[in-house]
């Protein structure tokens, strides 16, 4: 079979809500329709490392970007982010198109649109120093597993056609 040579990258909770923080959880495993949009275009996924839950664990309680914000966690992030990037240039050296990589809105590490979370400010910014333009998309706060139809799960399937060249379903 013939590969779509696209891949999207996500945060590690889009695909495992295990990991949030037990009060923030909003789906039992996956966030399915995310989940499924991306499945129905035939892109790849490559989930993001939880550098909350490397640094942390699951028992970890809810903590505020300026509290995640140490010398230690930022040596985590920037190790992760070089990891990813590496992986990124692997995909493009071999003709893939990155579609995007999303975020969740409002996270201390993975917030991209609003205020950027500790691990995609390193992200973006060696992805930037290397000249890998990166598209991007939130997760909003108020997303829930089963929104299909709604606000974010319009804007997302908007996001891949645009980013993927796609005017119908595949």
């Amino acid at each position: 079979m013939e590969r779509s040579k696209k891949v999207i990258f996500i945060s590690h909770c889009i695909l495992n809500q295990n990991t949030v923080v037990s009060p923030l959880a909003r789906a039992k495993g996956p966030y399915r329709d995310i989940i499924n949009i991306i499945m129905d275009y035939g892109i790849g996924i490559h989930q993001l490392p939880c550098p909350e839950f490397r640094h942390l664990g699951l028992k970890r309680e809810p903590m505020t970007k300026e509290e995640y914000d140490t010398e230690e966690y930022r040596i985590l992030c920037k190790k992760i982010s070089k990891d990813i990037i590496n992986v990124m240039k692997e995909y493009l050296n071999n003709g893939y198109q990155i579609v995007g990589l999303i975020g969740i809105n409002s996270s201390p590490t993975c917030g991209i649109r609003k205020e950027k979370g500790i691990l995609m400010e390193e992200l973006l910014s060696l992805a930037s120093e290397l000249e890998i333009n990166l598209k991007t998309i939130d997760v909003p706060t108020n997303y829930s597993d089963g929104d299909i139809g709604k606000e974010f799960v319009i804007e997302l399937e908007r996001f891949i056609k645009s980013s993927t060249g796609n005017k119908e379903w595949q």
